[in-house]
């Protein structure tokens, strides 16, 4: 079914699947089985040699995994995508895809926790170097590039500090440079397309709002098949280099007769298969049941989060409420230019007295959750300074946007009311 004139109500109900075409079964089903019968031996040299694209372990692709692949795919407007079992997973594998041992990218300091370790850590250990860069300023993306820069990565509404990324300023520097922009929409899913903008490669937590339901861990990277990799054939070896893991495969000539969907192909008949972090078949059942709801709860949950940064603004106690909402100057103008709809659900709020301030807030609350997390239906609070960005240096965590008496907040779909009257009482407390 051709979903590009869609809204995104129908393609999040509609998109990427119509039936099972064993059964006639509308929802789509759970493909609970790891590996896959073939129709005789040549069916089979062809998957392997990818004259075809078909089943031939979960480890690689699933069915179930398929239609929520396809269906987030037409969400976002790009070529395909992959689904992993987490975001962190998803991040993982959209860096490695382009860079090897000795190669560098450039990310936005506004960053996750998680993402800016993941990256500072983890892939430094492995020989890819992180330049980080403050994105206030485009251009510095293009000074920190040189011949050994792969990719440039951001997030939508970083979390934290809730600065919208300038994404087509940065997405045009890149075109220039020959250099991708891979953004992270974790959470901006409905209020914002990064494809439409310019970003070439899109990924989710889809943990957070695509789930919604707080139940299950998955990722996935949407490939835009908007880059040519070919243009800059010496930036991009892992796509334009024999491939000896893959009988000297080319992957950007390999995919031609596919699509343009080399990166995501090469992600997942290399990354998936080598590495291995499938989403499993009945995680990505439940993230199909909450997709079809998005547009809907996207919708409150916004509509909340205005309430809630307003309703802080009048407190007392709140030094200062971080929320594009009540943004001013050029961070205001890049909200309004990228959110449509909404400017998400997740308020952040600064309490004088510090960090005890924080804990005796978060310690205090009846009806929040206190986790970490994002996205659920339900509301969530949590402190950063002392959780999800606690492995980070001090000058780290104020580079992100995490003082000491910063507070986080995803706002739920309850009530509005019973929402403000746990923070008020918490607050009290604080």
């Amino acid at each position: 079914m051709a979903t590009k004139k869609m809204h995104p109500e129908t393609i999040a109900l509609h998109g990427g699947y119509r039936s099972d075409p064993a059964t006639g079964a509308v929802a789509v089903p759970i493909y609970q089985t790891t590996s896959y019968q073939f129709q005789h031996t040549q069916h089979a040299e062809n998957l392997f040699a990818l004259r075809e694209l078909g089943n031939i372990y979960t480890r690689i692709m699933n069915p179930t995994c398929d239609a929520l692949e396809k269906r987030l795919a037409a969400l976002e407007g790009g070529a395909a995508a992959m689904a992993c079992a987490s975001g962190q997973a998803a991040s993982t594998f959209c860096v490695l895809n382009l860079c090897q041992a000795g190669d560098n990218f450039v990310s936005s300091t506004d960053l996750y926790g998680g993402t800016w370790n993941l990256f500072a850590n983890t892939l430094s250990a492995m020989g890819v170097e992180v330049r980080f860069v403050d994105p206030a300023d485009p251009e510095a993306f293009a000074r920190a590039t040189d011949a050994r820069t792969r990719c440039w990565y951001a997030e939508t509404l970083p979390n934290p500090k809730l600065h919208v990324f300038p994404i087509r300023e940065v997405a045009e520097i890149g075109n220039r440079l020959g250099v991708p922009l891979i953004v992270d929409n974790t959470a901006a899913p409905i209020i914002c397309r990064p494809l439409d903008h310019g970003a070439h490669i899109v990924m989710y937590s889809t943990t957070k709002y695509i789930g919604g339901h707080g139940t299950s861990i998955g990722g996935l990277v949407v490939d835009g098949g908007t880059f040519d990799w070919q243009a800059h054939a010496r930036r991009f070896p892992t796509l334009n280099e024999p491939d000896r893991s893959y009988h000297g495969a080319v992957w950007a000539e390999a995919a031609k007769p596919l699509g343009p969907i080399a990166y995501i192909l090469r992600m997942r008949v290399v990354l998936q298969r080598d590495i291995g972090a499938p989403m499993s078949p009945f995680n990505a059942f439940l993230f199909l049941q909450g997709l079809e709801t998005l547009p809907l709860r996207m919708r409150a949950h916004c509509e909340n989060a205005i309430q809630v940064a307003a309703y802080l603004g009048r407190q007392p106690k709140v030094e200062r409420v971080i929320f594009p909402g009540v943004q001013d100057g050029e961070v205001r103008r890049r909200a309004d230019a990228y959110l449509k709809g909404g400017y998400g659900a997740l308020v952040g709020f600064e309490l004088g007295s510090g960090r005890e301030a924080g804990r005796r807030f978060i310690d205090n609350l009846k009806l929040l959750y206190h986790v970490a997390n994002i996205g659920d239906a339900r509301t969530l609070a949590i402190h950063p300074a002392t959780t999800t960005h606690s492995q980070l240096s001090s000058e780290d965590r104020l580079a992100t946007g995490v003082s000491e008496g910063y507070v986080r907040l995803s706002v739920g779909i309850e009530h509005i009311e019973d929402i403000l009257d746990d923070l008020g009482q918490a607050l009290d407390a604080a």
